[in-house]
């Protein structure tokens, strides 16, 4: 049987003509670096974010809507400050129940996406 070993990347949709927002959120806020999508892939739009092994791509969508269930969930090193910079930045972040062994909360792109940011509790 053959293993899948790990998650390369993920995608979440965005309208065309938001890339200039996603730099703003997922580079400027979340702190993920811009990386060149290959030449063949750039024309359709979109961009790729990257921050260690965490790697995000945001694909331009004809019918655009946002993932309001689904979500991916970003393990981060201080949930609290990233929270409060977020809001800062007129941010949606909403708490969320408890999940065992995290502080979590979730933070919408400005596309409306749903992203969960989680931390774990130190015992």
């Amino acid at each position: 049987m053959v293993a899948l070993l790990s998650v390369h990347h993920v995608q979440l949709a965005m309208p065309a003509g938001g890339e200039d927002q996603a730099r703003v959120f997922y580079s400027g806020l979340l702190g993920m670096s811009e990386r060149e999508k290959p030449a063949n892939l750039a024309k359709r739009g979109g961009c790729w974010f990257e921050a260690g092994a965490l790697k995000v791509h945001l694909g331009v969508e004809a019918d655009f809507r946002p993932a309001l269930k689904a979500h991916p969930a970003f393990l981060v090193d201080d949930l609290v400050a990233l929270a409060k910079n977020l809001k800062a930045a007129g941010c949606r972040v909403v708490d969320d129940e408890p999940l065992e062994g995290y502080e979590r909360v979730y933070v919408y792109d400005p596309f409306g996406n749903r992203i969960e940011l989680i931390q774990p509790l130190v015992p």
